[in-house]
């Protein structure tokens, strides 16, 4: 049975009044889980980037825990945000993510829980997961259900990926800067684009300038901060646009990296964490403030940053939409001075379904049956880095043409291939050859053709093989066999769509 918000609330705040184990008054930490927009995962300095400083990201791996195997759902922004938010998988869901809010009435999701437990909560940024009830949202009326509807107290930014029609900002239910005699619709008719041309709304987008977004978003968590009550905690969703297409750092972030454009908008992105980190600082909440930073999936390479030497994903076979390392495999960051050891590496397995488990445990919070269906507590892997391992052994994983399933240091994949759209297009202006990317796979040539003799299943070991050189799917049958049955087992009954959710 799943419980309203109210009826969730009410019973939340009984069981808190009277449970001996809740924290003390002040003692919850203040949370801030930051969400990138297709990080790869070789593009900050602390894992490994050389071409791009991102110095205030590198002072979380400095001062906390740095995973090194953590793993977004899916190579695709949507579902991996509904993963985060509810610890629950995509494909569960059995209807289009796309438009139409994504969340069941009464689903309880991270901010719920944390307002339980007495939590102010925002959420900032890129929304991405739907407002309303219909496949035509009707952008000049009140955009609801939406965040507000799903525990969280305020929300201001976009309401999809900042390249996607409309292009403006929405604060709680309205659109910014909404005039009655301009009105905003969204034209999906041929020749507008994957998604779409927006019609009117002139003083709305020009209210959202493109190349500012994460400047302006930084500054209203800046606000934010300084606006909460010492005797309060507070969580804060703060969901990044960069460094997605079309990349658009402002003027004074230009040519600042070495990387390109691109690794200029990361280094921009390093500056508004930086932003954030800063309003912590100066009211005095840096110490008991949990933080994490990581991506929404890995990254997508980019021809100006390769020509200088930048490969976003590093060694990582793959890139964003595809079932490969290079499209979930992200990174991440948490800082919690009051708890977690600084400058520590954590190895095990970690994937963001957990996240809704981790910060209510982190929380003192207790979610009510069938909250976070598939995801469990790892804040013991984030407290005690060096001697408690991620407790996950096995979890699927979402290109969009395939899943997939990992378990302990193997990776099964059902099909051929990237799972994703890694694919040549020699007649397309963005698309890179294999040969470019660097990329080596015992099933496809330098052109990225499927040889004759490929698989029809995929098998690694990432232990040994964390590039995906080379397919295991004849060498260990038993194993490919097991996997094949246990994937089934975990998905049976589910509506499995391969295009699962926007870019």
């Amino acid at each position: 049975m799943t419980l309203s918000l109210p009826t969730f609330l009410l019973l939340s705040a009984i069981l808190c009044a009277h449970s001996l184990a809740a924290p003390e008054k002040g003692s919850r930490p203040n949370v801030i889980l930051m969400v990138a927009d297709d990080l790869g995962y070789n593009d900050l300095s602390c894992y490994g980037a050389m071409k791009i400083a991102t110095p205030r990201l590198d002072s979380l791996a400095r001062d906390g825990v740095r995973f090194t195997d953590a793993h977004s759902f899916s190579a695709i922004c949507m579902p991996s945000r509904y993963s985060i938010l509810t610890g629950r998988y995509p494909f569960r869901v059995g209807r289009s993510m796309d438009y139409a809010c994504n969340f069941d009435p009464g689903q309880v999701l991270i901010p719920m829980a944390m307002k339980s437990v007495g939590y102010r909560t925002a959420a900032l940024g890129k929304w991405h997961n739907g407002f309303g009830t219909s496949m035509e949202v009707n952008w000049n009326a009140e955009l609801k259900p939406g965040p507000l509807e799903f525990g969280f107290d305020s929300f201001f930014g976009t309401p999809r990926t900042h390249s996607e029609p409309p292009l403006v900002f929405v604060r709680d239910h309205w659109i910014v800067g909404l005039e009655k005699d301009d009105p905003i619709r969204v034209d999906h008719s041929p020749g507008t684009g994957a998604h779409g041309k927006q019609i009117g709304g002139k003083k709305a987008m020009e209210l959202r300038p493109d190349d500012k977004l994460d400047l302006i978003l930084a500054e209203e968590a800046g606000k934010f901060i300084a606006d909460q009550k010492p005797d309060q905690p507070f969580f804060l969703y703060l969901a990044w646009e960069a460094p997605h297409n079309s990349i658009n750092p402002a003027p004074e972030f230009r040519g600042k990296s070495k990387a390109g454009i691109y690794g200029d908008y990361v280094q921009q992105l390093d500056h508004c964490v930086g932003t954030v980190l800063d309003a912590l600082e100066k009211q005095g909440l840096a110490k008991n403030t949990l933080i994490i930073f990581t991506s929404d999936n890995a990254g997508r390479y980019q021809q100006a940053a390769l020509r200088a030497g930048h490969r976003t994903n590093g060694e990582l076979l793959g890139q964003k939409t595809d079932v490969w390392e290079g499209g979930h495999r992200v990174s991440f960051l948490a800082r919690w001075p009051e708890r977690i050891p600084s400058s520590k590496v954590q190895k095990g397995f970690f994937h963001q379904i957990d996240l809704m488990a981790t910060l209510a445990d982190a929380a003192g919070a207790t979610l009510p049956a069938g909250a976070s269906p598939d995801g469990h507590s790892e804040l013991a892997a984030m407290l005690d880095p060096e001697k408690s391992p991620p407790k996950r052994t096995e979890g699927i994983l979402h290109g969009t043409r395939s899943l997939a399933l990992r378990q302990g240091s193997w990776i099964y994949i059902p099909e051929q291939g990237s799972g994703g759209k890694t694919v040549p297009e020699p007649d397309k202006p963005w698309s890179l050859s294999y040969r470019q990317m660097l990329f080596q796979n015992s099933d496809v040539n330098e052109s990225g053709q499927l040889k004759p003799d490929a698989v029809k299943e995929q098998l690694y070991n990432l232990d040994q093989d964390l590039g995906q050189h080379t397919n295991l799917a004849n060498s260990d049958p038993e194993r490919l066999k097991a996997m094949r049955e246990r994937l089934a087992e975990l998905t049976k009954g589910q509506k499995r769509s391969k295009e699962s959710g926007s870019e």
